[in-house]
């Protein structure tokens, strides 16, 4: 519940964020608490599995006005769903090789207290995330830590770079390209400006990964309430 600290503009996005969770079928919104302070969420509980955990913070981010999302639910696994670490780092393994966007032979996993590892080498930064997504429906994981790098074959010029990726910015219907400002250092895209949700800003974030001989995002866009 909204408390008298909270402002006006807090107590709408806090009741918007619960109503989509609601709609979110894939988890339960009485047993996740929402608490937002100048546009930052903070979800609160606990649920049975970390695709739930997972779910609840992609549903909070779809609200527009959400600036950033502190997802502190706790993931408490059910007896029936423990399972040991090497079967768990066996599954993972198996969810890697699996997927055809994901170069497995170049990537460590490791398992501890059901807390999946992913460490290793990728060419582009889809292959991270097709990685991670991978491993994070598996039941009986607690969660996923994904320090997997991105090293480009290719390395064009920064002014090649940053045209390729204004191009790739006007062309998406998801962002206004005017309203972000971009710098190329040595093969890092720093993205500035406002947007109007963070959908938005994650996908200024996700055009700039795409771009060639990309090896880090720094993205300082803000989402303005």
């Amino acid at each position: 519940m909204a408390t008298r600290t909270m402002s006006h503009s807090d107590e709408e996005i806090q009741r918007d964020v619960l109503a989509e969770l609601a709609w979110e079928p894939r988890v339960q919104p009485n047993e996740i608490g929402v608490i937002v302070r100048e546009g930052v969420v903070t979800l609160r509980g606990w649920v049975d599995s970390y695709a739930k955990k997972w779910s609840a913070e992609r549903a909070a981010h779809r609200v527009s006005r959400v600036r950033a999302v502190a997802n502190d639910i706790e993931v408490r696994l059910p007896g029936a769903a423990q399972r040991p670490d090497p079967e768990l780092a066996a599954a993972a393994l198996r969810a890697l090789e699996w997927d055809a966007f994901v170069p497995v032979e170049n990537l460590d996993v490791t398992v501890a207290d059901a807390w999946v590892v992913l460490r290793g080498e990728v060419e582009w930064e889809y292959q991270r995330r097709a990685a991670e997504q991978a491993v994070r429906r598996l039941s009986g994981i607690r969660g996923v830590t994904n320090g997997i790098s991105v090293r480009p074959r290719e390395a064009p010029a920064p002014e090649e770079i940053s045209e390729r990726l204004q191009h790739a910015l006007v062309r998406s219907v998801e962002t206004d390209a005017e309203r972000i400002g971009i710098q190329i250092r040595a093969g890092v895209v720093v993205l500035s400006g406002t947007v109007r949700s963070w959908l938005e800003r994650e996908e200024a974030e996700r055009v700039a990964w795409s771009a060639p001989g990309v090896t880090a995002v720094d993205n300082h866009i803000t989402v303005r309430l």
